[in-house]
C-alpha cells in the first residue's frame, strides 16, 4: 500500500505578535521560503515561530480547515487551544 499524500496547515507567531495560517504539502520547504522572505506576508515580519501543525490526509477537509482559521471562531477556537 503507498502512503497517502499529506496536506498540512500550520500556524506561525511573527515577530510583531501577528499570526500566519499557511496550508502546504512540504511543511520543511515552506518554512525554508519563509525564513528566505519569499513570502510577502512574513518577509517583514521575521522572525517566526511554528505554533502548531495539523496533518490532514484529505485536501478538502486541510483548505476547509485552513478557512475556518482565518475566520473570527476559527482565530478564537486557536487562541483558545494553540497560543
Amino acid at each position: 500500500m503507498s502512503p497517502k499524500p499529506q496536506f498540512i496547515v500550520y500556524t506561525l507567531r511573527c515577530s510583531d505578535n501577528t499570526y500566519y495560517v499557511g496550508r502546504t504539502k512540504d511543511l520543511q520547504d515552506r518554512l525554508e521560503r519563509h525564513n528566505k522572505k519569499q513570502v510577502a506576508y512574513t518577509a517583514i515580519r521575521l522572525p517566526f515561530e511554528l505554533i502548531t501543525y495539523r496533518v490532514f490526509f484529505n485536501e478538502y477537509k486541510a483548505v476547509c480547515f485552513e478557512k475556518y482559521l482565518k475566520t473570527g471562531s476559527g482565530r478564537a477556537f486557536a487562541k483558545r487551544h494553540f497560543y
